[in-house]
């Protein structure tokens, strides 16, 4: 590559350095871990959304199309950050253009996840403020309109950084590197319009969400009638303040990696931190959609427990959506 960011280039090779003198330390145990709670996680997902492709109610309801959305963006996610970790970990290049793709996908499947949130906190706003309208303002095609616009959203981003970085070097797609999304940022205006774009979009969505959650309050606490079910959304909103949170730690993954690799004299303390980040930082946030939301929808959960025990036990065909 003809054009590079220095500073960043060197910090990435002190992390690659660090992989392979990390491998011929007895890191196996730890590593297959990091990698069976991701495929554990995504197999909870493919569960339920195959429950909520089972049922059509769950499929016309927007926001069980929001939630399947949802697993299914996680589960990518999971998917690919695991692949990305184990390239890391072997110390394996790859053509530039396979790179692009996988840091695409997962770049991608990153900021949507808070979108989606965001979406979920307005749907249950707009059912809990506006019982009488919620089913005219929020339709299955509105739903997924808002779906193509949030994948459109981070579609675009990615794109214009790409093609920046093949018109200044046309050679960029056939070179081998060692896979980073750092790797696409070929000058600091890059990787500063990255981090700006990310600290206003995470501040966007929380705004969102902060105040849905306390217009849910607020209704929550005025009105006479249906309570239960107000509240219900109050935890809803709740939860989602929670988990954007943990998305919001995700950023501080980069931040404690390359401060841990610039201070570390030995690999030990650096592959320690750098796993205990991944594992709790990166991957846990993404692990806990079917818990929060599935395992707690009373309409959801005993399809979900039928088909997790393989279809077998106690089943209903009955749909209560409220």
């Amino acid at each position: 590559m003809s054009v590079t960011n220095d500073s960043t280039v060197e910090v990435l090779l002190i992390h690659q350095q660090i992989f392979q003198v990390a491998l011929t330390e007895g890191l196996i145990s730890k590593v297959s871990f990091a990698i069976l709670i991701p495929l554990f996680f995504i197999y909870l997902n493919a569960i339920m959304v195959y429950t909520l492709w089972s049922k059509p109610v769950f499929k016309e309801t927007p926001r069980y199309i929001l939630f399947t959305h949802m697993l299914l963006n996680d589960s990518i996610q999971l998917f690919v950050t695991s692949l990305l970790y184990i390239f890391s970990l072997a110390y394996l290049k790859l053509v530039m253009a396979a790179c692009a793709f996988l840091v695409f996908v997962s770049s991608v499947t990153f900021r949507n996840a808070p979108l989606n949130l965001a979406l979920m906190s307005v749907e249950r706003f707009v059912a809990i403020c506006f019982p009488l309208r919620h089913a005219e303002i929020v339709t299955q095609k509105r739903t997924y309109i808002a779906i193509g616009i949030i994948w459109f959203m981070g579609v675009m981003h990615f794109i214009i950084d790409l093609l920046y970085v093949v018109l200044m070097d046309p050679k960029f797609l056939t070179t081998q590197i060692f896979c980073t999304r750092e790797r696409l940022f070929i000058k600091q205006w890059q990787l500063d319009a990255y981090q700006g774009f990310n600290i206003f979009y995470f501040v966007s969505v929380t705004m969102i969400i902060l105040s849905t959650y306390v217009r849910i309050l607020i209704t929550t606490r005025s009105i006479s009638s249906n309570k239960d079910s107000a509240a219900k959304a109050h935890r809803t909103v709740l939860l989602h303040l929670i988990q954007l949170g943990l998305c919001l730690t995700s950023f501080l993954f980069s931040i404690i990696e390359k401060a841990a690799a610039m201070a570390s004299t030995s690999s030990s303390p650096f592959m320690d931190l750098r796993y205990l980040s991944y594992v709790f930082v990166l991957i846990l946030p993404r692990c806990l959609s079917p818990l929060i939301y599935g395992l707690r929808d009373d309409a959801v959960r005993p399809f979900f427990m039928y088909y997790f025990r393989c279809a077998t036990g106690r089943h209903t065909s009955n749909v209560n959506v409220h």
